[in-house]
């Protein structure tokens, strides 16, 4: 582990925290640039993808910070998440109540930076975590000195480059042609193309505004949706590399910024001539 440890330092890369000796903690945390922590979900992708997608995707966007050229700890994928109630009855999902999420969320951040790490990059791979994984980083934010980002492997390709990949028929809805060559990317061997047909999403809304919907079925769905016969390895390869150097990108900048402040209490109330 010495060996490793300094070679680390001088070259930079991944190192696992879960290997690391106690004794060790204080000296690598104090080198590092960052702490990585993936955050996935076990959630129903349809009969082709493992209920592990979202772990799958996580962790795996999350190595290729190996390669960003700065020293990072990784910490243990958070496996179990909020998820909607489009996937909830289908078999194999593990939900997790959203106030529960949270609540673990500012745990597991709280005590990485409580560790030695101010800064910690998640990596997110499962929609529904945006809001919990949020939500807990504004907590721990305002009770540490911490820098914390969130980044969603999903959105580091965008929906134009998707359609240069897979044509015009939508490609990244849950469990379709993006998503599954992504996975294909990263584990061909857990797919399955053949074992789920094309199911075609409903269409957008026709505004260019953004919004939020959240529907309980929305049809056609059967816990996923998608032109799933569009998907490829060749394009999931693309989707990783892509994706892995604009990670490294954002991860750099970052580094490069300086720190925040502590936070602080909150200010004294002002008094004004006039008033009681």
């Amino acid at each position: 582990m010495d060996e490793l440890i300094e070679a680390w330092q001088a070259d930079g890369g991944l190192l696992p925290v879960s290997r690391l000796p106690g004794h060790e903690l204080a000296r690598v945390a104090a080198a590092a640039d960052f702490a990585v922590l993936p955050v996935g979900a076990v959630e129903w992708h349809g009969p082709h993808l493992p209920l592990g997608t979202d772990l799958i995707l996580a962790d795996g966007f999350a190595g290729e910070v190996a390669g960003a050229g700065l020293r990072a700890v990784s910490f243990p994928a958070v496996p179990y998440a909020a998820c909607p109630g489009q996937t909830r009855p289908w078999p194999g999902t593990i939900a997790v109540r959203p106030e529960i999420a949270v609540g673990y969320l500012c745990d597991v951040l709280d005590g990485i930076v409580a560790a030695g790490f101010p800064r910690v990059l998640v990596v997110n791979g499962h929609d529904a975590n945006m809001s919990t994984v949020r939500a807990a980083m504004e907590w721990v934010s305002g009770r540490r000195r911490a820098s914390l980002l969130l980044v969603n492997w999903f959105q580091l390709v965008d929906a134009r480059e998707t359609t240069e990949l897979f044509g015009e028929l939508p490609s990244r809805g849950h469990g379709g042609a993006y998503e599954t060559s992504a996975v294909l990317g990263f584990d061909p061997e857990a797919v399955h193309p053949g074992a789920a047909p094309d199911l075609p999403p409903r269409p957008k809304l026709p505004t260019a505004y953004p919004y939020v919907l959240v529907e309980s079925r929305p049809e056609p769905w059967q816990g996923w949706s998608g032109h799933v016969s569009l998907a490829t390895e060749a394009a999931g390869r693309r989707v990783r590399e892509t994706a892995a150097v604009r990670l490294g990108e954002v991860a750099r900048a970052w580094v490069a910024a300086p720190l925040p402040g502590p936070p602080g209490a909150d200010p004294a109330p002002q008094r004004h001539e006039g008033n009681a």
